[in-house]
């Protein structure tokens, strides 16, 4: 997994597990661009199978843009799988279309019976960002309307979907709020007011995911050293995979106490389990030591909670962090 694909580059990815085979989705983009930052726009999901979470075997891709006119007609992006309690699986994914130039974000879905063959839900999304709450795009406050990389849970008789998006108030580089919608079904979902606070030091919260490590909650997110606040940065604060412990499945979460859990040269960290009871991260490698971008998938690193209280990567290869 770790190695690049010769004829493409991946990033974001998010994970399910049939009892047989582990399944990777990634977002994934033609070489031939050249551009490493034109691969937003010309992105598949897509598709590899592991047995061990080492060795992996591409298959055919999940998803791509639907046909227009859809939300999705320009562009599939980060999201989230679960099972359905009918046994469906359910692909929860971020989706642009061309008639906004992709500055407006929404959230829909795709469904499948063996996490290979995909069929979407149809033109409509599922959800946007509520303005009672969350920022809309206006061309001026950010590139575009942030509410992405759907993480969708459940906790008792309800579904939670945690979202990068932005709160509609604060200093504008310091917005960044983990966005919240709630569903009964899987199918209908209202949107909620966000469950962290603005004024944390973020400009976003990347690919969010919620975990339980060795009976320990924790949220992870992304957010690069760019999209940190300016007050941050000027104190010399780098991005990076991050990581906050939490007392409660649905908030509040103290964004402000995170920690991170790898430098740069990483992006778009994912937790998950194997069938041991291990915990194990994953994330894309991100730039080279040039500060040039790279776009594959890692190789699963250990991880377990510090004497100091926060989640780490037990190999070592991150304690000049601590």
């Amino acid at each position: 997994m770790s190695h690049a694909l010769s004829d493409a580059w991946t990033w974001d990815m998010w994970f399910a597990d049939d009892g047989d085979c582990y399944h990777a989705f990634y977002l994934k983009a033609s070489r031939a661009l050249g551009d490493p930052d034109r691969r937003h726009f010309y992105v598949t999901v897509g598709h590899a199978v592991s047995s061990d979470l080492h060795t992996w075997h591409e298959v055919a891709d999940a998803l791509i843009a639907s046909d227009q006119p859809a939300f999705d007609d320009f562009t599939t992006w980060t999201g989230s799988v679960v099972k359905d309690p009918d046994g469906v699986w359910r692909m929860f994914y971020t989706g642009t279309t061309r008639s906004e130039n992709a500055t407006v974000q929404r959230i829909g879905v795709a469904t499948s019976s063996d996490l290979y063959t995909w069929t979407k839900a149809g033109a409509d999304a599922l959800c946007e960002a509520d303005p009672r709450w969350y920022e809309k795009y206006d061309g001026v406050s950010w590139p575009d309307e942030a509410w992405r990389d759907p993480w969708v849970f459940s906790d008792g008789d309800e579904w939670h979907m945690l979202i990068t998006a932005r709160a509609r108030e604060g200093d504008t580089d310091d917005r960044g709020v983990i966005g919240h919608a709630t569903s009964p079904d899987l199918t209908t979902w209202t949107v909620q007011a966000p469950l962290s606070k603005p004024g944390a030091g973020f400009g976003h919260l990347e690919v969010p995911q919620l975990a339980t490590v060795d009976g320990r909650q924790v949220l992870v997110f992304s957010s690069l050293h760019g999209e940190l606040t300016r007050a941050r940065r000027d104190a010399g604060e780098r991005g990076g995979v991050w990581s906050v412990p939490v007392d409660s499945a649905t908030g509040p979460y103290d964004i402000a106490a995170a920690t991170r859990l790898t430098d740069e040269s990483l992006y778009a960290g994912r937790l998950l389990q194997d069938r041991d009871g291990a915990w194990w991260l994953f994330a894309f490698h991100h730039v080279d030591a040039d500060g040039a971008f790279v776009g594959s998938l890692s190789d699963p690193m250990p991880v377990g909670w510090a004497a100091n209280g926060g989640l780490h990567v037990t190999d070592g290869r991150f304690d000049h962090l601590a």
